[in-house]
């Protein structure tokens, strides 16, 4: 009997191993052009010159020492990511519950009884004391998975853990480049800020040559107030820059967790070292590699699989639960020669009238549809970005060109009528306004710095760069093929 048992337990735990009924899958046809958009505004960022960004570290790609630093710091305390790795390791335990459905639970249980029996009830006519001891070593309620509906949540859980997984990379993505961005951020505030307090000085030193001039009657008063309206506003400005920069400084605290030292704080843009070139390449297909479409793409097959769940309920289901030890009336013979017992009750549920059942398959179907409109949108997302970036990386560089050019004749325009001012030849007002648009085009010149260097790094973190150095939790080889599927 023993080698029947568990021959039989074999025999079953092989047929619950076969295929499922989840329709099979194919990718859907990403719903962008083939290549990046092409025109005027992307003549330069579409060469093929750099590193293709998926396959560039993100220690590589940031060559600054200081922002290296700040960002190898943010991966380690940032609490956003550290939230996104445990929910990885809950969807893996999941993950883990959904896979041991597939084998039978075995406990082992030991139980005894004894009970008095009146005589009217007794076999023999007489009063009875009853006694019963048990162990058994035993399986209940085993689902035999024929139809493959266990096999389905399965993959459901297993795709639903591999997209937590892509979540965690999109997370450590945007921590990355948010860092950067907030790095860049603080630099040319703190230049802005520099420049306020020189504009600062140099309105103060004017203002006091106006005074003077006016008490000495060489000048009228109005060219007092004059000279009083820039230096209200360089005060205004240093206060509106020393505000931003510390609020930059308490969101790059945030994102890396931890205070920032002192020492690695960026004063200018100019003590930046440039991120490393890099190129989107020819072709749009890189974006099914960014880890948000491959987390879409993992959705899509846990919605697949729910449809073969599904189906499997229309069919029958068989558990089975069995037992094999020894029972006894005492004690003591309970483990003699002669004792051995067993059990098994097999089960068989058909679904006659289920009305449930056909809506949730209607509903499993609809969700793989929201999935796949998901994962297009996804795709269609990130194409965008990825465009968007390269319009940018595209003509940023002649903006900053047009401007330096800008602010090298506002210089002039300014030294040399500050010139003909101290002279005598003019009046404070074209000092004044000289001084405002060279003002105002540095600091645009500033803020286009900013975007130049920023655009790389967003054109970085957009085509799915940057996670590359972070091993997945767990190899995919570990967790077995996914069966997860859609049909068309």
């Amino acid at each position: 009997m023993n080698k029947n048992f568990f021959l039989l337990l074999s025999v079953l735990a092989s047929l619950a191993a076969g295929c499922t009924m989840a329709p099979k899958y194919t990718r859907p046809a990403a719903p962008v052009p083939t290549a990046w958009p092409a025109g005027p505004a992307y003549a330069e960022a579409t060469t093929t010159n750099g590193s293709v960004t998926p396959d560039l570290r993100w220690q590589n790609f940031f060559t600054d020492p200081a922002l290296r630093q700040l960002i190898g710091t943010a991966l380690t305390n940032n609490r956003d990511l550290r939230i996104a790795a445990l929910n990885v390791e809950r969807a893996r335990a999941f993950y883990g519950i959904a896979r041991a459905e597939l084998l039978p639970t075995i406990d082992a249980t030991g139980s005894g009884s004894k009970q008095r029996l009146p005589a009217d009830l007794s076999n023999e006519g007489s009063r009875q004391t009853v006694e019963r001891y048990d162990a058994n070593l035993g399986v209940a309620s085993w689902e035999i998975d024929f139809f493959g509906r266990i096999r389905s949540l399965k993959d459901r859980a297993l795709q639903e853990y591999l997209a937590t997984e892509q979540a965690r990379r999109s997370a450590q993505i945007l921590l990355v480049s948010s860092v950067a961005q907030a790095y860049l951020a603080l630099a040319a505030d703190q230049e802005n800020l520099t420049l306020a307090e020189t504009t600062l000085k140099s309105q103060q030193a004017a203002y006091d040559l106006v005074s003077r001039r006016f008490q000495l009657g060489l000048v009228p008063e109005l060219e007092v107030f004059r000279a009083q309206t820039p230096l209200d506003v360089a005060r205004r400005d240093v206060a509106t820059y020393t505000q931003l920069v510390a609020k930059d400084e308490n969101a790059l605290e945030l994102l890396l967790g931890s205070p920032v030292p002192r020492d690695l704080l960026p004063k200018t843009l100019n003590g930046f070292t440039p991120p490393t070139e890099i190129s989107a390449g020819v072709s749009s297909d890189v974006l099914l590699r960014r880890p948000d479409v491959v987390q879409a793409e993992a959705l899509l097959k846990a919605a697949n699989a729910d449809i073969g769940a599904a189906r499997a309920a229309f069919f029958p289901r068989i558990s089975l639960t069995a037992a094999l030890g020894t029972a006894s009336s005492d004690l003591s013979g309970l483990f003699k020669s002669g004792s051995g017992a067993w059990s098994y009750a097999p089960q068989i549920v058909m679904p006659i009238f289920d009305a449930r059942t056909w809506s949730a398959a209607k509903a499993a179907k609809v969700q793989r549809e929201i999935a796949v409109a998901q994962y297009e949108r996804a795709i269609q997302s990130a194409f965008r970005e990825v465009a968007d970036a390269l319009a940018v990386g595209g003509t940023v560089d002649q903006q900053v060109s047009a401007q330096r050019s800008l602010v090298n004749g506002l210089s002039e325009t300014y030294r040399l009528s500050n010139s003909r001012f101290e002279r005598g030849i003019d009046s404070y007002l074209g000092v004044l306004d000289a001084q405002r648009s060279l003002f105002a085009a540095q600091q645009v010149l500033v803020l286009l710095r900013l975007e130049q260097l920023t655009s790389q790094v967003r054109l970085y973190a957009v085509l799915g760069g940057g996670w590359q150095s972070e091993p997945a939790s767990t190899p995919l080889a570990k967790l077995g093929p996914a069966s997860a599927s859609t049909d068309p």
